[in-house]
């Protein structure tokens, strides 16, 4: 039998076979198959069209787009990120490659003569001393107010979204580093306990703090914050960039047993995240469920969203304007965001990009004489120095990362983290993918990568006459608006002009009480 099948084989030459294979395929093409009228209509060569259109973005990635016209992160963008990561030579040679006549180009005006600093300094060290100038909770009495030892920090990015190894990996960074840790919506997995300093975070499923009818619990959260004293804030997600006022549906299928553990919800079933909070309907009840939160965990508790309308924003600030309370930090996103999956009609269209949303926010809130109480973070592709200068000088406090962060360690972009095949193991459940992920590795690449981004900024900052972030004004940035006026200042652009931080030095900083934080070496 086996001899009468070889000698069947051999009975035809190689390019016959082939022929006979392709034979095959041209005739399921036309007459078993309609799905794809390409096929039918050109058998065979009409697979090379659907071959090419898949490898397309790896395609233009490498071989076709040039080094600056790539979204959302360009070549020369994402190789600034691996090699500071890396703490590889990340300067550029013989000029910029950019086209510094670009609308919204960015020019920061540097001064005659630069901040000086000596061998006593805090900044004079690899280590980028650079914490934020304002403290969360300060203003609101809150027990345990916190001021973030670093400006820059991971965003909210969930275990479930990213790999467990991704968290861990993050997690051992920001210790390193001394930042903080945004959990994202999916509740405080064990990839989250290595050390680092973290911002638990919920959204309107309440992961990891839900009732089993998947409502808030108080007592859950309550108790969350008690066991695990290295939770120094509390954030409640409005919105945000990639799919504001949209819910989701994480499938069946992805929900592992660890996941289901760490969620709090049943394995085996979908699992909704509503459009809307259940905890609250209206601004006078968030403001009411933020307090009772503040009150039950003495945690400074703060409300991340993208922004659209304003009008809500406006009973926010009258509110707090009377009482005397509110929010202690507010997390702008932009819709340029977009670590979550998100369709493309609310991920192109819907919320404002970051500097037009923080701007209108943040001239509300200045006019009723509020900005000196919140402390502001700007999340949205600010994760380079000359960006962060400018959100700095548009108010910001604090810059947040979620991408740029995913880079550092390993993230090649290859935009397919909603399809659970992330080749770098960052955004997939895959065992067989998170295995190339080492940890230790990674985490000291986060940490490098975040202590390149404090020193790059520091130097800007000096360069320009100060000596923290928060001393920029809005007249030290320009940019380009149209051909008739090529640049101007920020505050012309955006038509207000930022409230002055407090800030005395950075030997003050060092030598105060480290409310909330931890003590520079």
């Amino acid at each position: 039998m086996l001899l009468s099948i070889s000698s069947f084989f051999s009975y035809f030459n190689w390019w016959q076979w082939l022929i006979i294979i392709l034979a095959l395929i041209a005739i399921r093409d036309i007459f078993l198959q309609k799905k794809h009228t390409i096929s039918h209509n050109y058998p065979i060569v009409g697979h090379l069209r659907y071959m090419l259109e898949k490898i397309g973005p790896e395609l233009r990635q490498y071989l076709v787009a040039n080094n600056r016209e790539e979204l959302p992160f360009n070549r020369i963008e994402r190789g600034w990120i691996y090699a500071s990561a890396k703490k590889e030579n990340n300067y550029e040679g013989f000029g910029t490659d950019r086209d510094i006549y670009a609308h919204q180009h960015i020019f920061i005006n540097n001064a005659m003569i630069p901040f000086k600093i000596d061998h006593n300094h805090p900044n004079y060290s690899e280590n980028g001393f650079l914490p934020c100038a304002k403290v969360m909770g300060l203003y609101n009495n809150r027990k345990r107010p916190y001021r973030p030892a670093s400006i820059i920090n991971v965003s909210a990015m969930s275990f479930g979204s990213l790999s467990a190894k991704a968290i861990e990996s993050l997690n051992k960074g920001v210790l390193i580093a001394n930042a903080y840790h945004n959990t994202g919506e999916g509740g405080l997995s064990p990839y989250h306990k290595h050390g680092g300093d973290v911002i638990f975070h919920f959204g309107t499923g309440y992961f990891g703090v839900r009732n089993e009818d998947g409502t808030f619990s108080l007592d859950k959260l309550v108790k969350l914050t008690q066991d695990y004293p290295f939770i120094r804030a509390i954030e409640i997600k409005l919105s945000q960039g990639a799919k504001p006022g949209k819910g989701g549906v994480l499938p069946a299928s992805k929900i592992t047993k660890e996941i289901a553990h760490v969620r709090g919800v049943e394995k085996g079933k979908d699992v909704l995240s509503p459009s809307n909070h259940s905890a609250f309907s209206n601004i006078e009840e968030l403001y009411n469920f933020i307090e009772t939160i503040a009150d039950a965990t003495g945690l400074p508790v703060g409300i991340k969203a993208a922004i659209g309308k304003l009008e809500q924003w406006e009973i926010l600030a009258k509110i707090m304007q009377s009482s005397g309370k509110g929010p202690d930090f507010i997390t702008v996103d932009g819709g340029e965001g977009g670590t979550g999956a998100a369709p493309p009609s609310f991920a192109d269209h819907v919320s404002l990009p970051w500097v037009y949303g923080f701007s209108d926010l943040y001239k509300l809130f200045q006019a009723k004489g509020l900005t000196n109480r919140i402390v502001f973070i700007g999340s949205g592709k600010l994760g380079f120095p000359a960006k962060a200068a400018m959100a700095f000088a548009m108010g910001a406090d604090c810059i947040n990362v979620a991408r740029e962060a995913m880079m550092s360690i390993g993230c090649i972009q290859a935009q397919v983290c909603h399809t659970n095949r992330c080749p770098s193991g960052v955004a997939t459940q895959n065992k067989w993918l998170q295995n190339g992920i080492d940890p230790t590795l990674k985490s000291e690449r986060l940490a490098q990568y975040f202590k390149t981004f404090r020193k790059e900024l520091i130097e800007i900052t000096h360069a320009s006459g100060y000596e923290h972030p928060c001393q920029f004004k809005m007249s030290d940035i320009e940019i380009n608006v149209d051909d008739h006026n090529i640049s101007t200042e920020l505050n012309r652009a955006y038509t207000y002009s930022k409230t002055l931080v407090p800030f005395k030095s950075m030997q003050d900083l060092k030598e105060c009480v480290y409310l909330g934080g931890k003590k520079p070496n």
